[in-house]
């Protein structure tokens, strides 16, 4: 076996496409850390930049416990993926923060409660299908290295029955079995050499540079994008020996090879994502916007019923309910709509699964910590935030006897001032763990696309008439 994975592992060193291959994947890489390399740092300090002018604006708020109540914390923005270099997933499109509204006419000439509006002029939120515009792992690997496994394989074994070495091969009885093994050694190698030197200039490049810091889960996460290389370059070593074997002229096999590459790289991933987001199309944004304002006309209709005409002022808790109610609706009524967005993109993904290219560019996106998945991740670090802050204007309220504990009424909330300190300030955090489970039946489906592969190759090979 070993001496078969040598012969073959000599003959692709020797070869002009192992020279091109380590050319072309070298350039490749080394341009996508110089391009990183010049605008991460822009991308960190504008983050920088908003995170501290939005901290700035919530101390501000302080003043008084109505205040952070009526203008809510601010901005709350997504913090920029030190691994961005390895997957861009619409990244450029995708929202970069999500903020509040308080800007809703009131009830009874008072000032509406904060209420959370998530992300939902969103034109990329469903746009699911694999991005390979730019210049990134994700394309070089999706693209490239696909292509260069089948150029490696399309003539592993029917140019050795052209050539009949592979009858003086199996005449020596040698089990076919350890053939393809070596075979699929040898290729993997050959594959794996220039792509390991240029992913090492690729990271020593970056880590260098003062602009980025990559921190020990950065390096973990690395490491996971690498196996996920690796399982993807197998795939489509396994596929290149099944049609090697399968069809007896190399020049057959290299056009098969090629219309398959076209169909599960190009031309399905983005058909598929196509029809998937069509399946169901969620209400139209400005229909959206007239139904929210609906509600909070129903609000103050509501309370005009109650209260009548009466020039008295209403009782603080009365109005107070009022104005809490409609808040509520209204973000309930957000929360449905993102809610509908995404169910959309989850379905259209769904869709997409048939393509292994499709899967390996979600793989990506998860661990890098960029795209749809990331975005999703965004928003439930937003809503829990949500839920902290008001928690935090219920508790404080309550912490005074002397207030009348009317959330939204100015004159029904304690007048004392608030520490900045004890605000709960947001934070954007990924979590490994939920990546995995996001990523888990994605990476089962490749590992599966896999056995079917080497399991066809094997029986293709067995069958094989010399």
């Amino acid at each position: 076996m070993w001496h078969i994975a040598k012969r073959e592992l000599y003959d692709n060193l020797n070869s002009l496409r192992f020279a091109l291959a380590t050319v072309l994947i070298l350039a490749l890489m080394l341009t996508n850390a110089i391009v990183y390399l010049r605008e991460h740092p822009a991308r960190a300090q504008a983050y920088h930049n908003a995170a501290a002018n939005a901290t700035k604006t919530l101390e501000a708020r302080s003043t008084s416990l109505y205040r952070l109540a009526a203008e809510g914390p601010g901005d709350l923005h997504k913090t920029p993926s030190a691994l961005r270099f390895c997957a861009e997933g619409d990244e450029a499109f995708l929202p970069t923060h999500a903020g509040g509204s308080n800007f809703f006419p009131g009830i009874a000439n008072v000032r509406p409660i904060w209420r959370m509006i998530y992300p939902q002029d969103t034109p990329h939120l469903f746009n699911i299908r694999p991005d390979f515009t730019t210049l990134d792992w994700a394309f070089i690997v999706g693209y490239v290295l696909s292509f260069i496994a089948l150029l490696f394989t399309f003539d592993s074994i029917s140019g050795e029955l052209e050539r009949g070495t592979l009858r003086l091969t199996l005449a020596n009885a040698i089990p076919r079995h350890t053939v393809l093994i070596g075979k699929f050694l040898g290729a993997f190698i050959s594959i794996n050499i220039p792509f390991a030197i240029a992913v090492l200039m690729n990271l020593i490049l970056i880590s260098t540079s003062d602009a980025v810091q990559l921190d020990t889960e950065a390096w973990g996460r690395l490491g996971i994008l690498y196996g996920i290389v690796i399982l993807y370059t197998c795939l489509f070593i396994a596929l290149g020996l099944l049609i090697s074997a399968a069809v007896r002229e190399s020049g057959v096999s290299l056009v098969v090879l090629l219309l398959i590459w076209v169909s599960f790289v190009v031309f399905m991933p983005n058909t598929l994502a196509s029809i998937g987001s069509r399946t169901s199309v969620p209400i139209a944004y400005m229909e959206f916007w007239s139904q929210r304002i609906q509600l909070g006309n129903e609000a103050r209709d509501a309370y005009r019923d109650k209260s009548g005409d009466s020039q008295t002022p209403p009782p603080v808790h009365v109005l107070g309910e009022y104005v809490t109610a409609e808040a509520e609706e209204c973000e309930r009524f957000n929360e449905a709509y993102l809610k509908q967005q995404i169910e959309q993109g989850k379905r259209a993904r769904a869709i997409t699964r048939i393509s292994p290219t499709a899967i390996m560019q979600r793989l990506f996106e998860s661990f890098a910590g960029t795209g749809f998945e990331r975005h999703l991740q965004f928003i439930e670090n937003v809503q829990r935030y949500a839920r902290e802050y008001r928690e935090f204007v219920v508790d404080t309220d309550r912490a005074d006897p002397e207030s009348l504990h009317v959330v939204g009424i100015q004159a029904g909330m304690s007048q004392k001032p608030v520490s900045p300190e004890a605000i709960p300030k947001f934070k954007d955090t990924l979590n490994l763990d939920r990546d995995f489970n996001t990523a888990a039946t994605d990476l089962l489906l490749l590992v599966l696309f896999l056995g079917v592969l080497v399991s066809g190759a094997y029986l293709a090979f067995v069958h094989l008439e010399i």
